[in-house]
């Protein structure tokens, strides 16, 4: 019997508040915001890790600091995420979402073969463990609204603006490095 990987945990500022970054080993397997929707409990993180520069985050803080930059528009870390097969198809699916562009929770239905499963594609959207990286937040209403954002409207809409797929409000954040 092989011996469960431990899980390992740090926070770090962003633009968009504290982001808690969750390793299984060198694998990024939780990226959560502050009061997001479906955060698992801290016990579920594992130990706590003070310096995020070190591994397994470096790699995962660097370019997380040059997407927030406007210096990288895809993400190349070594992912793992855990959920159903139906949430492994969607989430792999909103990695394919262009940066600077949306898509309706009908299209990213229709793009994985299940034209009619939009609320079921909404609904793992909803559960992605690994938002930014894997960019749910690209994901919009039938009409172009913003409607569904675990880690809030105001976040998704500054995230949209941040990538200019929606023009800026005075409201958004600021895209500071961390």
């Amino acid at each position: 019997m092989t011996t469960p990987v431990q899980r390992t945990h740090t926070v770090v500022d962003s633009p968009y508040g504290p982001l808690t970054l969750v390793a299984e080993g060198r694998h990024l397997v939780g990226l959560y915001m502050e009061d997001q929707r479906h955060r698992p409990p801290v016990e579920r993180f594992g130990r706590r890790l003070p310096d995020a520069g070190g591994e397994p985050f470096a790699e995962t803080v660097r370019q997380l600091r040059e997407y927030f930059a406007g210096e990288r528009r895809e993400f190349d870390l070594p992912l793992l995420l855990h959920g159903t097969d139906f949430q492994q198809r969607v989430w792999a699916a909103l990695r394919e979402i262009p940066y600077g562009r949306t898509w309706t929770y009908g299209e990213l239905a229709e793009h994985i073969g299940q034209p009619t499963g939009s609320r079921a594609v909404g609904l793992a959207n909803g559960r992605n463990p690994l938002g930014i990286v894997v960019p749910c937040h690209r994901v919009v209403g039938a009409d172009g609204s913003l409607t569904g954002y675990g880690g809030g409207i105001e976040r998704k809409r500054a995230l949209l603006a941040h990538e200019c797929a929606l023009p800026a409000t005075s409201g958004d954040a600021q895209a500071a490095l961390f």
